[in-house]
């Protein structure tokens, strides 16, 4: 799972190592920041887009069997 923030918008991707050695993307989820949020520190913005991705592929990072990474 890699993210990133903006300062208008948060972006999340989660990819899976195929068999092949190819990473593939699974999904994405674009999202743009409230006035409130805008005015968040960096770091909490981080955090911000860390759990909005986790709570989001919640159904899809449960069910792996493998250990994921952020």
């Amino acid at each position: 799972m890699e993210v990133d923030v903006f300062n208008y918008m948060t972006v999340g991707v989660l990819f899976m190592e195929c068999e092949d050695r190819w990473w593939r993307l699974v999904a994405y989820l674009l999202k743009s920041l409230n006035e409130i949020e805008k005015n968040y520190e960096i770091h909490d913005k981080e955090i911000l887009v860390v759990i909005r991705e986790l709570e989001n592929w919640r159904h899809l990072l449960e069910s792996t069997k493998f250990k994921f990474e952020i």
